[in-house]
């Protein structure tokens, strides 16, 4: 493939007048006077932007002789006397005539094996950015207000209180092991003697009298029904002709070469890619259900008791052997507490112990944050 070569000359800042963009060429100001040293970054060259896509550089190149012939000349030095730059071919600095020595520093490079960086972005009108910046700044507000709020809800005062109220109640439910017909599917069931429970506990359900067996559906299976003709839209890379691309190297001395070539472009093409699959189909799966008995607790007599401002009972109810008792219980206790006007909390002990704490008339003390959210209630 054609390669092509270019020379691009750089351009440098004056640190001493503040010249901007002088060319490489020159070793001294052309305001001033003053030799291009490394002190103030007078060394790094701007070499210009490159078009994203390619590498190559945006700037024209170097077609004068004298210039190509100074950027052949070697990579620069930097004198160890005067600190003054000078030609990489020259064996005396040209500001003080003073001898290129061990100690005489080289010109530092710039590495362009990195990614390439995008283009300039185009100037745009300044009314265009109005309703960006607006809505940046509406964004930052936003989150600026929503964190204000969420520092100031989550913070918690501390208010005394008092219990106004208890209550409790307590319910005793008789549940008896009672005999009930259930369906099921056949290969689920299996003959078990049931066992009565004895005082409650000891229990069988069992599985018995199994009777009245019907097929039914259960579900349904996937089989193979043929082939069928199955196409995937996909894509693949092809080479579709060339395009430019350019490799660029610091040559030490405010000069770049630049070398482009045409290489194979590759780009994305979509295509059906298509083949026989096998083709399913849904089918019933039928099974044997049947009709059984078994045992399970059933509540046969419920029995409430409830108070306020007292010590929790049990409501009393007897059972027989068979029998068994399941009991629920539930307390709550009111509190009020000033917080710029009366308000009302309810807690729910989780049981007895808990609940014997609280006593009408007790003081208390909550944590509740700025939205009214009780946080922590201690009895005193």
């Amino acid at each position: 493939m054609a390669r092509r070569t270019r020379i691009i000359e750089g351009t440098w800042n004056c640190t001493s007048c503040d010249t901007k963009s002088i060319r490489a060429r020159h070793k001294r100001c052309p305001q001033c006077n003053n030799p291009r040293e490394l002190t103030g970054k007078e060394s790094e060259f701007d070499f210009g932007g490159v078009d994203a896509a390619s590498g190559k550089s945006l700037r024209e190149g170097v077609t004068d002789a004298a210039a190509l012939e100074l950027a052949k000349a070697g990579e620069d030095w930097f004198c160890a006397f005067c600190g003054a730059a000078t030609r990489g071919d020259t064996t005396r600095c040209k500001h003080c005539g003073a001898e290129r020595t061990d100690d005489a520093k080289a010109a530092p490079r710039q590495a362009f094996d990195e990614p390439l960086p995008p283009p300039p972005p185009q100037s745009r009108p300044a009314k265009r950015k109005a309703p960006v910046l607006l809505a940046l700044g509406s964004l930052f507000l936003c989150c600026l207000g929503s964190s204000v709020f969420g520092l100031w809800a989550g913070k918690a005062h501390e208010f005394p209180g008092e219990v106004t109220g208890t209550a409790w109640k307590r319910t005793v439910i008789q549940e008896r092991f009672t005999r009930v017909t259930k369906r099921g599917w056949r290969n689920e069931l299996r003959s078990v003697t049931p066992r009565m429970p004895v005082n409650g506990t000891g229990e069988v359900a069992g599985v018995a009298d199994i009777r009245d067996c019907v097929s039914v559906q259960r579900g349904t299976r996937r089989v193979p029904d043929g082939t069928e003709r199955v196409c995937r839209t996909k894509s693949r890379k092809v080479a579709c002709g060339t395009e430019e691309k350019c490799r660029r190297k610091d040559m030490g001395n405010g000069f770049m070469e630049e070398v482009c070539e045409d290489v194979t472009k590759y780009c994305r093409e979509s295509y059906e890619d298509c083949q026989n699959e096998t083709r399913y189909r849904r089918e019933p799966v039928y099974a044997d259900q049947c009709t059984y008995d078994t045992h399970e607790w059933k509540p046969l007599t419920r029995r409430e008791a409830s108070g306020t401002d007292d010590a929790p009972r049990w409501p009393e109810l007897a059972v027989g052997a068979a029998d068994r008792l399941r009991r629920e219980e539930t307390y709550t206790v009111r509190l009020r507490y000033e917080d710029d006007g009366a308000h009302e909390h309810v807690l729910e002990p989780e049981d007895e112990r808990t609940f014997l704490v609280w006593k009408k008339g007790q003081g208390a003390r909550l944590t509740v944050t700025n939205l009214g959210t009780v946080e922590k209630v201690v009895p005193l």
